[in-house]
């Protein structure tokens, strides 16, 4: 096989029992990993994104062209998710599970937070923004 051109190193994945084993030009550093990501174009070569855990050494053997990926920051995709709630279905919807009411002090926000909780995972069920600007229809 023909070496790569020097900025590239060879990276192996493969999989092992549930779990895969990553390789950069034959060292092993799966047990660094926490996770990863292969971004590849046609006709390009691939970019292969590494996620280190909590306790990598400060020196790592080896040597690859490797993106060390960054958490991301989930402050705008939580700011994203309130701007699209509308205050007044969160209400009512919170209003209309007495499940979520128990009479103890703070009850509506501890409820409409469960509500947005359960929405930010999945389960918003039949809730969709209010158009409070619209117009009702003319009659005919």
């Amino acid at each position: 096989m023909n070496d790569p051109p020097e900025d590239l190193k060879r990276v192996r994945i493969a999989p092992a029992g549930g779990r895969a084993v990553v390789a950069v030009d034959g060292h092993d550093v799966s047990s660094l990993v926490r996770a990863y990501t292969v971004h590849q174009e046609a006709g390009e070569p691939s970019t292969v994104v590494l996620q280190f855990t909590e306790h990598v050494p400060t020196e790592v053997e080896g040597l690859a062209r490797v993106v060390v990926g960054v958490p991301p920051d989930p402050g705008p995709a939580a700011a994203a998710f309130l701007e699209a709630i509308d205050a007044r279905q969160l209400e009512e919807a919170a209003l209309s599970r007495p499940d979520l009411l128990d009479g103890r002090p703070h009850e509506l926000t501890r409820a409409m937070l469960r509500l947005l909780t359960d929405w930010a995972r999945g389960g918003w069920t039949g809730w969709e923004p209010a158009d409070d600007d619209a117009e009702p229809d003319p009659a005919p």
